[in-house]
């Protein structure tokens, strides 16, 4: 058997440290590239060995193919494995590499060349008999004269295309030259090339597609399909397999299908068929993906099947050792996409620092990732954080394994999509299978309503009486192990009779009044209700407690402006004691560098004097 023994890989984030744990598994020696931005990813401190390329620019670091195989060959590397997005689908990469004598992890750059024009890959689709909408190709002037032919609506694509740009839907003849020029401008923005074309727009959709393997012999199968007809922005966001769609006829044949566009073309690796499906379950090529996706895990769950592994195992010079009667679907497993955004508008990119990050704790799952808890969310990447993905003996208790780790994924300090994704996989559309692409676009604004509608049914003492037990029970004396930063009023202790705390709850400004409390019990009175409340537990960033004898959790984090995040039935709510002096302000504070927490210092000398002096 053929082997590799080192193996650079030319990318970042979640599929560097997929890829980095396959290696680990193999016995491979692994080396990592990173920008200066990148310095604290995990990706980084995983490897073997990683090599700074760059500060932060994408042309001067991940996308620098002179850079990448320098330090391939520098480090005595046998293989380069691209991952997915950045040079994965770069065919003058492969060339370099193959002219550096490396071996690309990836099929080879004819392939490329073919499958990644969107109008070459159709007329080559097309000579084999494979199923595809009808489409028109041409100059702008062209495309304006013959879109009728196919009738409205219409999909103009950009053909350099990917990742959901360079796309647009047009509705109505007249509105056809606008969009041509506006699609094209994109096109050229995104791609280096203005060429676009026309297809025929599938109304109400599904989204499927089929993985293949092909070895450097002209042997391809494939590992059955993905459904990912949930999309935003034309990104996937859900992903599921099996398909709860597809007949066991139609699935027949879209494999046979994959595989026939596989042998023509001579692939070698892995890659992924795209199709259309529509309403009478008629498919359609869309695309083919010439690289590792995004999604592959859920095929992983239940083929038991380590593409990453199968991958360097091609790549090596091996024959394919999995033949099509070996393989079959167990189970049903659902990946939810983790994205730093925020659906409410528009899905907008949250980039930040989290002050709190804590995956699920849930039995069987599986969380591809590149973040940690001081991992900071930076805008000039994508904002997707992780994978998380669940298996379960069918889609019913696959979703509902879903949905459990979902409520106990907690991160505080950015938007997030996970109550989104909660409420997307409550939809009654989602239990019975009646979704289509555009589901997200029909259904985001009722979704986001409906979450803020639950969010503001939670009564606003609940988070600010565990954010409030929380804090003041933050003693040096009485809990440490809470003690993150203890204000100077809890160290030396109040003394006035009544406690009354000025806070912000969101946008609103709420004083509460403590007329009583000892270590086990508090009197709380917020909007003139009186509350009694007990602490039941504490745990860093957690509080267990009781309020009128009804039990509640919140997980707890605050940042260094003193703004707290707290999360509890669900959602995650703002809070501010402005009796706390933020760490951002000098006036005054405990000695941390001496950790002398009866010294208070100030920004300025003087002196201090009696009032009446």
């Amino acid at each position: 058997m053929n082997a590799i023994h080192k193996i650079l890989i030319a990318n970042r984030g979640e599929i560097a440290v997929r890829i980095i744990r396959t290696t680990k598994k193999l016995g491979i020696t692994s080396v990592a590239v990173y920008s200066q931005a990148d310095s604290d990813s995990l990706h980084v401190t995983m490897a073997d060995e990683a090599w700074c390329i760059g500060e932060i620019e994408l042309s001067e670091t991940y996308l620098n193919i002179p850079k990448i195989i320098a330090v391939a060959k520098q480090t005595g590397c046998d293989a380069i494995h691209p991952g997915y997005g950045f040079l994965a689908e770069n065919p003058l990469f492969v060339t370099a590499c193959i002219e550096a004598g490396i071996i690309f992890i990836g099929p080879r750059p004819e392939a490329m060349r073919i499958m990644g024009n969107k109008i070459e890959a159709r007329a080559f689709v097309k000579k084999i008999n494979i199923p595809m909408t009808e489409g028109v190709t041409g100059s702008k002037e062209e495309l304006e004269k013959r879109a009728h032919l196919i009738g409205f609506p219409v999909l103009l694509k950009a053909a350099a295309g990917g990742g959901g740009k360079g796309m647009c839907i047009v509705y109505k003849e007249t509105e056809l030259a606008e969009a041509i020029e506006a699609t094209s401008r994109q096109a050229n923005a995104y791609f280096g090339d203005e060429t676009v074309y026309i297809e025929k727009f599938i109304e109400e959709p599904r989204h499927i597609e089929v993985q293949i393997l092909g070895d450097n012999f002209g042997n391809v199968i494939h590992l059955f399909e993905r459904e990912c007809s949930i999309q935003r922005r034309y990104q996937k966001i859900i992903e599921e397999s099996p398909s709860p769609t597809l007949t066991p006829a139609v699935r027949e044949k879209m494999g046979a299908a994959a595989v026939a566009i596989g042998k023509a073309i001579g692939y070698n690796n892995a890659g992924t068929i795209e199709f259309l499906v529509d309403h009478d379950l008629n498919f359609y090529f869309l695309v083919m993906n010439t690289r590792i996706q995004v999604e592959h895990p859920v095929t992983e769950m239940v083929t038991g099947i380590d593409l990453i592994e199968e991958q360097i195992y091609i790549a090596a010079g091996n024959t394919l050792r999995l033949q099509p009667e070996d393989l079959h679907q167990s189970g049903h497993a659902i990946e939810c996409r983790i994205y730093a955004e925020d659906p409410a508008n528009n899905f907008q990119p949250s980039p930040g620092r989290m002050t709190f990050y804590k995956e699920p704790d849930v039995p069987g799952i599986r969380i591809d990732t590149g973040v940690t808890a001081g991992t900071e969310i930076k805008s000039s990447f994508d904002p997707m954080i992780c994978k998380l993905v669940v298996w379960g003996k069918d889609r019913h208790d696959a979703r509902l394994a879903m949905l459990l780790a979902l409520e106990d994924y907690i991160i505080h300090g950015i938007n997030t999509n996970i109550t989104y994704l909660v409420k997307l996989l409550q939809s009654e559309a989602f239990i019975s299978n009646t979704i289509t692409t555009k589901f997200c676009d029909e259904h985001t604004a009722a979704l986001a309503s409906h979450i803020m509608g639950e969010k503001n049914a939670i009564p606003a003492h609940v988070p600010m009486i565990g954010y409030l037990m929380y804090t003041l029970k933050r003693n040096l004396k009485t809990t440490p192990e809470c003690c993150e930063k203890p204000n100077l009023w809890e160290a030396i202790g109040y003394w006035r009779n009544q406690m009354s705390i000025r806070m912000q709850f969101e946008e609103e400004e709420i004083t509460v009044k403590v007329p009583g409390y000892s270590e086990a019990r508090y009197v709380f009175e917020i909007r003139g209700i009186r509350y009694h409340a007990s602490p039941l537990s504490f745990s860093p960033n957690r509080i267990d407690f009781t309020i009128d004898h009804h039990n509640y959790f919140a997980w707890i984090s605050e940042n260094g402006e003193n703004q707290a995040y707290v999360s509890t039935g669900g959602h995650i709510f703002r809070l501010r004691r402005h009796d706390i002096l933020a760490e951002s302000v000098f006036a005054s504070g405990f000695d941390t560098h001496g950790r002398d927490s009866n010294h208070v210092t100030s920004p300025m000398h003087g002196k201090v004097i009696p009032a009446d002096h």
